[in-house]
């Protein structure tokens, strides 16, 4: 007997976008991977990585796969609130306050270096991420499904920058490091951009409509209570160990629990295997959990110590 399946035309169409996005982005599948995770997750990327590693390409060849609304916000330290969720403003011909609503209201978010903006600033995305909805002067607004944030970071320039707070980075589903390209790869890019630009030829695969059916299908992937006990188990050792002064939250477990099914989806499957579990660890918790300064670990302290815990960690037999 075969093992279940998800729906082949819905597969049909997730790795349709796959193959897409991957038209410009040559040799990162599996970065590629963890945007649409992220994103049949209806979660949240943060794309962090030296400038020119290709984090504003993948977020643009994603929101160019899908027939929606896309908007890019470019975070500088004057970027008020109201630049992002919009504003409220006295019009003398009508006689009345209109709303007029920011970049925040698309299906596509492209917050491109968001570290480079003030607190303040940053802290306008946080009901947006966390709820799918705005208050501006007390009214509440709903945001588009899909409803889908990629942030982009540089990790190693700190002049003119504002660290993400902790209950900034939990907003977000998975961080993504891209990396440089391989040589094959770098030279395939040079070759196919000498005289034109790819992303600007990336047409669309998907209607929003048939991704918001997508987005439907992957909560009905099974989960079995064996795993869901792994997976928690893991969560709980992350707030116990000595070496990590910060654990996962239970919003890091309920991404999680959701980037597993999508992961298992993606794989053509209607149920979650181990291996979905173990392959989003990092992605979806090293950036949740913070190191004890007196553990001596170095910069990626957080992924060595999550290694450790999922080989400790009995899993299901």
């Amino acid at each position: 007997m075969s093992a279940p399946t998800v729906r082949s035309e819905a597969l049909e169409q997730a790795r349709r976008l796959l193959a897409n996005v991957e038209r410009v982005i040559h040799g990162k599948s599996e970065a590629v991977r963890l945007a649409a995770v992220a994103l049949l997750s209806e979660g949240h990327v943060l794309l962090e990585d030296v400038p020119g590693t290709g984090k504003t390409t993948l977020a643009r060849a994603l929101a160019r796969s899908v027939r929606a609304s896309f908007r890019r916000i470019q975070f500088t330290s004057d970027l008020l609130p109201g630049d992002v969720l919009g504003v409220t403003t006295w019009s003398p011909s009508r006689e009345e306050f209109r709303f007029t609503p920011g970049p925040i209201f698309a299906h596509f978010v492209l917050a491109d270096e968001l570290n480079r903006s003030s607190p303040r600033t940053q802290s306008a995305l946080l009901e947006s991420m966390n709820e799918r909805r705005v208050s501006v002067d007390g009214v509440g607004r709903d945001l588009p499904r899909p409803f889908f944030v990629i942030a982009t970071q540089n990790p190693v320039e700190f002049e003119g920058t504002y660290p993400l707070p902790e209950s900034q980075l939990d907003r977000f589903l998975v961080r993504i490091r891209m990396g440089y390209p391989g040589p094959e790869h770098e030279r395939r890019m040079l070759l196919e951009r000498s005289s034109r630009d790819p992303l600007e030829e990336l047409e669309p695969v998907l209607e929003v409509e048939e991704l918001v059916a997508l987005l439907q299908e992957v909560p009905q992937v099974r989960l079995d209570e064996s795993l869901l006990d792994w997976l928690l188990a893991l969560v709980a050792a992350t707030r116990e160990h000595p070496r990590l002064l910060l654990g996962a939250s239970p919003r890091a477990a309920l991404g999680w629990m959701r980037a597993a099914r999508a992961h298992a989806f993606l794989d053509g499957r209607d149920y979650v295997v181990p291996e979905d579990i173990h392959a989003l660890c990092l992605p979806v918790l090293a950036h949740r959990v913070i190191p004890s300064p007196r553990a001596g670990v170095e910069e990626d302290g957080a992924e060595e110590i999550l290694r450790e815990l999922l080989a400790e960690v009995p899993g299901p037999e």
